[in-house]
């Protein structure tokens, strides 16, 4: 049973409800989970006048990364059915995105999947959430708490 943390934002329309669909739609694929309060964000990687609303949640699973993964983007795509890039690649707005954040303190690097994600220390709406559901959770490769990388990010008014 492997412990994955996923982070789930929104910044188009109803994100609220956006996010309570995605929840919803988890907890029948993956049953409960722990969920963190929701967190404004801005765009990371874009400009936007959309700000994101953002949570962390936690769940067990005996699938393969790779299983979850699929069933993830399968909630993400029926929710969010438009691309999450432009056709240069660039990110854009989105309706749902669901990340795997981290599973355990596993390292996955495949052309699908990498694990810890891999800007996970530089978002800090990644970083707030996941230290308010998983304090001791500490990054696989860095061994660093959530609560340790927030504290080496530029402040936001910098």
């Amino acid at each position: 049973m492997s412990v994955y943390i996923i982070n789930i934002g929104s910044n188009v329309g109803d994100r609220r409800l956006n996010l309570s669909r995605a929840m919803s739609a988890i907890n029948r694929e993956f049953g409960s989970f722990e969920m963190s309060h929701a967190l404004v964000s801005d765009p990371w990687g874009f400009e936007s006048q959309g700000k994101f609303l953002n949570v962390c949640i936690l769940f067990n699973s005996d699938e393969q990364p790779e299983e979850v993964l699929e069933r993830l983007q399968a909630i993400e795509k029926k929710i969010s059915p438009e691309p999450h890039r432009t056709p240069t690649g660039e990110y854009k707005d989105r309706v749902i995105d669901i990340d795997i954040v981290a599973i355990d303190d596993k390292v996955i690097e495949t052309e699908k999947l990498k694990v810890p994600h891999p800007h996970l220390a530089q978002r800090r709406f990644f970083l707030e959430p996941l230290e308010e559901v998983a304090p001791g959770w500490r990054h696989p490769l860095t061994g660093k708490t959530a609560s340790e990388m927030l504290a080496e990010l530029p402040s936001e008014d910098e």
